[in-house]
């Protein structure tokens, strides 16, 4: 019979938001390109932009939803849903790359500077040249608030992973008591339990790092080593905090009761991007708060 469906993926009808999006991010990056020429039409055309973008995502997002709960998402879309978000996270691997690539390149091959008095001098004296960082800077404690941040970050994962093998084995229930109970958490509702658990280290881990970026010894535009540290860092931070509002957007389904032992592919994408997050902290840990501030002073030390 002509029309009739013989195949596992669904048509999608035709949808406004695509057209919306791309008007949205051209918007955006049209007004950022302004703003850096002063010209005073750009930040209105980035407020429209990020407002444009952000009600596409919500509400292509949303239609992703309803047609997972209509049944469209057979096996079949669901692998490929996996496969689309195994791509997305390489591609966040490659953006990573580049700003470890700036900074090693920066370390290995430093320039003859010196840190004097708030600012970069030239060294002309050889045997003092070519020192990373540079002379006179001094770094942040790695030991300290980073090292703290790292043990957050690890816990986090470990309650994202408890929350993901709750959802599997259907542990969503309980009778409610205490603290969790007036959280509308049941006893073995390990999925909501995590979740809540791994949104507050998140937060936590985003508030100490705004806080040892106020008391940095250094400034993103006064040197190369505060350039790439913040531009590597704060990046990853950026990317902490889009990974908690995704848990958010999770618990808040879970509370909707969205998410099944067979169909919980939003969660599961959430959880894979929460360990990208956290692999690429240690990273950032060992690279650049313990080997690239190897033998500086320490701030405050």
């Amino acid at each position: 019979m002509a029309g009739t469906k013989n195949h596992d993926y669904h048509i999608l009808p035709p949808d406004q938001w695509p057209i919306i999006g791309a008007t949205a991010a051209l918007s955006f990056f049209g007004g950022m390109v302004m703003w850096m020429h002063d010209n005073p039409y750009g930040k209105f055309l980035i407020l429209l932009g990020v407002i444009g973008i952000a009600t596409t995502m919500f509400n292509w997002w949303a239609n992703v939803i309803r047609e997972g709960k209509a049944g469209d998402h057979t096996p079949v879309v669901q692998l490929h849903l996996r496969y689309g978000m195994i791509m997305f996270i390489a591609s966040e691997v490659m953006f990573f790359v580049a700003w470890f690539w700036a900074f090693f390149s920066s370390a290995l091959f430093p320039a003859p500077v010196e840190w004097v008095d708030g600012a970069v001098q030239h060294i002309t004296n050889p045997a003092t040249a070519g020192i990373w960082p540079m002379k006179g800077l001094e770094v942040l404690d790695p030991f300290g608030f980073p090292l703290l941040n790292t043990f957050i970050l690890l816990c986090s994962g470990t309650t994202v992973t408890w929350a993901h093998h709750a959802m599997i084995h259907g542990h969503r229930g309980g009778e409610m008591k205490g603290l969790w109970g007036a959280l509308g958490v049941g006893e073995n509702d390990g999925l909501k339990k995590g979740l809540w658990l791994t949104i507050l280290l998140g937060l936590l881990f985003t508030s100490i790092q705004a806080y040892e970026y106020i008391h940095a010894p250094f400034g993103f535009k006064a040197n190369i080593f505060g350039a790439t540290f913040f531009m590597a860092t704060g990046f990853h931070g950026f990317h902490v905090i889009i990974g908690t509002i995704f848990l958010i957007v999770c618990l808040a389904r879970a509370y909707k009761g969205d998410f099944t032992p067979q169909h919980h592919f939003g969660f599961e994408a959430a959880a894979w991007y929460w360990h990208f997050v956290d692999v690429v902290w240690l990273f950032l840990f060992v690279s650049i708060y313990v080997w690239g501030g190897a033998g500086a002073p320490h701030h405050g030390g």
